[in-house]
């Protein structure tokens, strides 16, 4: 008899669990460790933040699924982990030993690494339903008194999809409010051009948000590195291709949401062996600790190799896609595992995302993610603003009924028009 453990219950995590239910045997033990029993669909959030979503319909309380499953939940949260005597320590004292370990905790946010950033600052976020919410109120407030608005993400970043997503859902939120006229709007990031999210590009990604932005005049800064940020005020450097100052911006707002760099949680964050510098679980290309070889892990907890050099330091972005395909591979390896055979499972390390303007927006997939690509395809429309909210409304059924089918690869086949994407992945052993 084995015991499978989890720990976190967002994307990830909780789709790990049903995928890792369905491999295990009768009599193998399977517990998810989160902090409180409520998953939140991120991506909504959004749409939480212009009051297009509410809480209760982005949100699933997973006591009930997870015990229908014979899945165990503990839902005080992790202290520490500690891979060298298979347990995990809870923040309530007690420990949970294991035989595998599979952390899907997702990441911790680095507000604090730049002075006056986030929700304890002076700009909002759509990171957390409780961030959304706020900003919520933030926009009320905007709408009522319009002035400037500053969107976009800082250096480090590594997920910038949605900073392009809320930028084009809130300037469609104010065109509806009819203040657009007196909201000057500047997206400010820390890619070396627009579109390049991360990846480099995937298909004309430049072109149409460049091209997207002009036509609903908004302003960017490009290379930008955000120095500090005061009531009213972000104090931003722009950088040129060596990485030299090439001018100082300071922009005033009366609204700004900053998406901040990620790091490890602090449960797994400074352990030798099992982390990069930044807290990132360290895995081989079966998901795998090469040093504690029963730990695994899945999503943005992850350790991904940047791209290459950027004037301003950018990550490499995990999406749903991505993660979706770790977790079917690490379910599959354990499987291996327990039946006494090796790790063969290799997960399809490609790029797809569906990022929703409101009103349209951009779809694009990028097989392998880095390039050189065997695919890459991208494409706007407002079918992509219908097929995020088709999406959103299949996860949740998804979550609240405890089914582990993959939705994004089908979706990325169907874009395609064919049958199967190949497996890509990268090794994973270099700091991100």
């Amino acid at each position: 008899m084995a015991h499978v453990v989890v720990l976190g219950a967002g994307l990830g995590g909780v789709i790990m669990a049903y995928e890792m239910k369905d491999q295990l045997g009768r009599d193998d033990r399977l517990t998810v460790i989160s902090q409180g029993s409520t998953y939140s669909f991120v991506p909504s959030n959004p749409w939480v933040a212009v009051g297009w979503r509410d809480r209760d319909e982005v949100e699933v309380d997973l006591t009930e699924v997870m015990g229908r499953r014979g899945i165990a939940l503990l839902t005080q949260g992790a202290a520490r982990v500690h891979p060298a005597e298979n347990r995990v320590e809870l923040t309530d004292g007690d420990s949970l030993g294991y035989d595998y370990l599979v952390i899907a905790t997702g990441p911790e946010l680095a507000f604090d690494e730049i002075p006056g950033l986030g929700p304890a600052g002076h700009t909002e976020s759509v990171c957390q339903i409780d961030h959304a919410l706020k900003a919520r109120q933030a926009v009320e407030a905007l709408v009522a008194k319009p002035g400037p608005v500053v969107i976009g993400a800082v250096q480090g970043a590594s997920c910038f999809g949605p900073a392009y997503e809320f930028l084009f859902i809130l300037e469609k939120a104010l065109r509806k409010a009819k203040v657009r006229d007196r909201v000057p709007m500047t997206f400010v990031t820390a890619e070396p051009y627009i579109g390049h999210l991360g990846l480099d590009g995937v298909g004309d990604t430049k072109g149409l948000l460049e091209g997207q932005m002009r036509a609903h005049h908004i302003k960017w800064i490009t290379n930008a590195r955000v120095a500090s940020v005061d009531a009213g005020m972000m104090h931003v450097e722009e950088l040129d291709e060596d990485a030299a100052l090439r001018r100082r911006h300071e922009l005033p707002f009366a609204f700004s949401m900053m998406l901040p760099a990620f790091r490890g949680v602090a449960a797994v964050r400074g352990i030798e062996g099992l982390c990069n510098p930044r807290g990132f679980i360290l895995v081989d290309r079966f998901q795998r600790n090469p040093t504690f070889r029963n730990v695994f892990a899945v999503g943005v907890g992850a350790a991904i190799p940047p791209l290459g050099p950027t004037p301003v330091p950018v990550g490499v972005p995990k999406t749903g896609f991505m993660i979706e395909s770790m977790v079917t591979a690490t379910a599959m390896n354990i499987a291996s595992l327990l039946r006494g055979e090796e790790p063969a499972e290799v997960g399809t390390w490609n790029a797809f995302c569906l990022a929703d303007f409101g009103d349209g927006g951009v779809a694009f997939i990028a097989q392998p993610q880095i390039p050189p690509r065997n695919v890459n395809w991208s494409s706007q429309g407002r079918w992509v603003h219908y097929a995020k909210i088709g999406f959103e409304k299949y996860f949740l059924r998804k979550i609240r009924i405890g089914k582990s089918e993959p939705f994004y690869e089908r979706l990325a086949l169907r874009s395609l028009g064919i049958d199967k994407l190949k497996s890509t992945h990268h090794e994973t052993g270099e700091p991100s």
